[in-house]
This record gives structure tokens, C-alpha cells and sequence, in this order.
């Protein structure tokens, strides 16, 4: 199944498509605004902390997994059915779109995809822009769970394949921590920026050139591979990535947030895993 899709392709579509603005970035402002300035038209505005994540305390994480049940009540309420094409974009080279697509696919959905290039690429392709609030009439799509791997805080510890750290490369080095209790990584762990995926028009780069990235980081046909972010979203960009390269990874949900808040869990600073 493609991961991907372009505003051209999109532009041509004549099959029923669902669209999801997934804007979002830590530390606000709210997401919800933006999308009223203008979004695709039909996009339905999906609130990341609030569906596409759930509460939990500390010691889960920012952004622990829904659950199944809280997912599906979610994309029902996106108008999503049994057999759709999702679309899911944002206006920040779809680092927090990516959480959605990665979601709805953990939760059996397939046939869910990144508008590359997000709502810039839309607009430069000659694509109008709405302003409403965009309520569906409710889906009655039914998903799942698992279907996507993960990692949990144990497995992070004791991770035999290639462990990437998607974070900013000052956030692994530990030379600052603007949200978690504790600066560095988890030990072993190899700093790959999930911006490195992206050109400067925030797409994607080719295929082949992710890959070569990802082998110089060391990963190979058929090893094992997971990534782990602040909090499971922009690690699912990381996913995303590995993916049009050719490579299947897990995901660790609960990422620096979660580990930075167990005492017993060592942490390591600087440039080397």
C-alpha cells in the first residue's frame, strides 16, 4: 500500500476520499486555530492530544496509544467507513500527520495515506482553501489494534537491533530538554533526526536516497529496527520514512517521555550511543 500521495494525484482523485488536518506542534499554539484560517476542502480537524493520543500519567508518557475503542469512536467521528481512502496532511512536513497515519494502520485501516508536502504543497499546486469547521456525517469504520509493531519500556531497554533516536540532535546529545524531566537518550540508541527525511519544501526526499541514509546508520535487509521520539509522534515520521525506504520498523510509543520519567532507566549525553 503507498504511503505517500501527491496534491496533483489528490487534485485528480475521483474516488471517495476522507481527509484529516492533523496540525499540531509541541508547545501550542493550539492547532485547531490554524485549521480555520484554512484547510482542504472537506478536511475534517483532528486534535492529536485529545484523539489521537490519551491521558495518562507521567510515567506513560506524553502521548500514550488510544485505545481501540477510543480510536474508532475518533475516526467514526471523521467520517470514516469500512473501505475509504484516508488522507492525512499538515502545514509542518506532516511530523504530527504521521502519528495518524501510523495510528489508523496500527489499528488495521490501510488504505490511509501522507499528503507529501502537507498543506504547502497543496497550495503551491494551485489548491483552494476553506475556512468552516467541517462536522462529517459520522463513519461506522471498525478498527482494530496491533496490526503495527511497537516496543514497550522493556523492550527499549533490552533492544537488540538498530534503536533510532528521532529527536532534534541537541535533544539526544542531552544539551537541552525543553519538555522532560531528563537530558540525553536511551543508551545504545543512534541520533537520526526525522527531519533528515525531508527536503527543504518539507517532502519527503526519493526513496533512494532514505535508504542510503538509513544504511549509513546502519540498518540492513531484514534486521530489526524501532523508533522512539519525545512522545510516539514524530518517531511515527521516522516509521514512515523507514517504510519508503524499504524497511519495516516498531514504533515506541512512549518514547524519551516515557522513559525520562523511571529513575531506574540510565540515560546517556553526547554525540555516541
Amino acid at each position: 500500500m503507498s504511503i505517500l500521495i501527491q496534491a496533483s494525484e489528490l487534485m485528480s482523485s475521483t474516488g471517495r476520499v476522507v481527509l484529516l488536518d492533523v496540525r499540531w506542534k509541541l508547545g501550542g499554539p493550539p492547532g485547531h486555530d490554524a485549521y480555520l484560517t484554512g484547510h482542504l476542502p472537506g478536511a475534517v480537524f483532528v486534535g492529536l492530544d485529545t484523539e489521537l493520543a490519551r491521558h495518562g500519567e507521567p510515567r506513560d508518557g506524553r502521548h500514550p496509544l488510544p485505545s481501540v475503542e477510543g480510536l474508532q469512536v475518533a475516526a467514526r467521528r471523521w467520517g470514516i467507513n469500512d473501505g475509504d481512502t484516508v488522507i492525512a496532511y499538515d502545514d509542518n512536513g506532516n511530523l504530527a500527520a504521521a502519528r495518524a497515519w501510523w495510528l489508523l494502520r496500527w489499528a488495521g485501516f490501510d488504505d490511509v495515506r501522507l499528503l507529501d508536502g502537507g498543506l504547502s504543497a497543496w497550495v503551491a499546486a494551485g489548491g483552494a482553501l476553506e475556512t468552516d469547521d467541517v462536522a462529517p456525517q459520522p463513519g461506522d469504520v471498525t478498527l482494530g489494534g496491533g496490526h503495527a509493531p511497537t516496543i514497550d519500556l522493556d523492550g527499549a531497554a533490552s533492544y537488540s537491533g538498530v534503536l533510532l533516536d528521532a529527536r532534534a540532535a541537541e535533544r539526544y546529545a542531552g544539551e537541552t530538554e525543553p519538555v522532560d524531566p531528563k537530558a540525553g537518550h536511551i543508551p545504545g540508541a543512534i541520533s537520526a533526526p526525522t527531519t533528515d527525511n525531508l527536503d527543504d519544501k518539507g517532502r519527503f526526499r526519493p526513496a533512494d536516497e532514505l535508504r542510503r541514509r538509513f544504511e549509513a546508520l546502519g540498518i540492513r535487509e531484514g534486521a530489526d529496527v524501532a523508533a522512539y521520539c519525545g512522545s510516539g509522534v514524530t518517531a511515527a515520521h521516522e516509521v514512515a520514512a523507514l517504510a519508503i525506504a524499504g524497511f519495516d520498523a516498531a514504533l515506541y510509543p512512549g518514547s524519551w517521555s516515557q522513559w525520562s520519567n523511571h529513575d531506574d532507566r540510565p540515560v546517556t549525553t553526547g554525540t555516541a550511543p
